[in-house]
């Protein structure tokens, strides 16, 4: 009986955790850094990497975990924003090159995506 218990109260738990987040989609280009940002500080006070997974973004929380959907070709990455911008109308998100040739951006610089977060109620 207790462990029965015990499965109810951990579903009920979890259910009310994953409540406390809603899923955001947005739509629109991403773009990737030139290598002179390399080694400056990003808007979170971290060292600029291109082998890294990290991006830009002027409005995603730092440390948000983001799937970045490529549409011309289906490819996705996961990325954490750890920078502001990019600073180009039109665009929604920056990436590193690593997190760029992960969806197949390098070649056209500029693709359509679909970007995918949490975020917690309220923010």
């Amino acid at each position: 009986m207790n462990g029965k218990i015990n499965i109810l109260l951990l579903l009920a738990l979890t259910g009310m955790l994953s409540s406390c987040a809603k899923v955001v989609i947005q739509q629109g280009n991403a773009s990737y850094y030139a290598n002179k940002f390399v080694g400056r500080r990003t808007a979170s006070g971290q060292i600029f990497r291109q082998h890294r997974r990290t991006a830009a973004s002027k409005t995603i929380p730092f440390g948000t975990k983001v799937k970045v959907t490529n549409l011309e070709n289906g490819r996705s990455v996961k990325v954490r924003i750890n920078d502001r911008g990019p600073y180009v109308q039109g665009r929604i998100i920056d990436l590193t090159r690593k997190a760029a040739r992960k969806i197949g951006l390098l070649q056209q610089g500029v693709a359509p995506v679909r970007l995918k977060y949490k975020v917690k109620r309220g923010h």
